[in-house]
């Protein structure tokens, strides 16, 4: 389905930009495009207008934290127990 420009207007209403640069998209739009606090988006020029786009996240995978952690496990060396490095971060004698 494409929008046309009147569409949008009558579907999502006229926005504002504010003395900041900034603007509040409506409710339905970040709905309907998963819109987070954080995404970020580009402005593309184009003939008729700006077109935003989203850009997919960068998260770091399930894997890279899997295998961090597989490296990280069993690497202190300490002959401490845990109640005595408690006791020692704590100031206790």
């Amino acid at each position: 389905m494409k929008l046309t420009k009147q569409a949008v207007t009558d579907t999502f209403g006229v926005m504002t930009i504010t003395a900041k640069g900034q603007v509040t998209i409506p409710q339905a739009l970040r709905n309907r495009y998963s819109l987070r606090p954080g995404t970020q988006v580009e402005f593309l020029p184009m003939e008729d207008g700006l077109h935003l786009v989203t850009q997919k996240a960068q998260r770091h995978s399930k894997p890279i934290v899997d295998a961090w952690l597989a490296k990280a496990t069993g690497s202190a060396t300490t002959a401490l127990t845990t109640d005595a490095l408690m006791k020692m971060t704590r100031g206790e004698d």
